[in-house]
């Protein structure tokens, strides 16, 4: 009778024993994922109190410089969208290639599409 008490008690005892390792085992995988959640946390915290006085001034900049970009966008912009419609599809052109000389050249590509606004044959464009 005291063997079937001790192979009880030294049974219940290891399942207890397990039990308690399984529920240190998640309370420290817990206890790990809120320290690196913490940690995250504090970094961007850091990382925000570090950028907001930037920002600030930023804002402050673009304030002073809001009445510059207005007239230049206002003076600029027909010109600006004139010669967008005077320059073909860029993905139809090379990477701009500078030679020995100094010239600039913008190769188009062999597979671009035809550019419909080119010169007829005798050299005249129709409108």
């Amino acid at each position: 009778m005291k063997s079937i008490l001790y192979i009880a008690a030294l049974t219940f005892s290891l399942t207890l024993s397990a039990t308690a390792q399984d529920v240190a085992q998640e309370q420290s995988e817990q206890d790990e994922r809120s320290l690196m959640q913490r940690g995250f946390e504090m970094f961007f915290e850091g990382l925000l109190n570090e950028v907001e006085p930037l920002t600030e001034d930023l804002n402050q900049l673009s304030d002073a410089l809001e009445p510059s970009l207005q007239a230049l966008i206002e003076e600029f912009g027909p010109a600006l969208r004139d010669l967008a419609d005077k320059i073909d599809d860029a993905t139809r052109y090379e990477a701009p290639e500078v030679l020995p000389n100094g010239d600039i050249i913008i190769r188009r590509k062999e597979d671009a599409a035809p550019n419909t606004d080119a010169p007829s044959a005798d050299g005249q464009i129709e409108i």
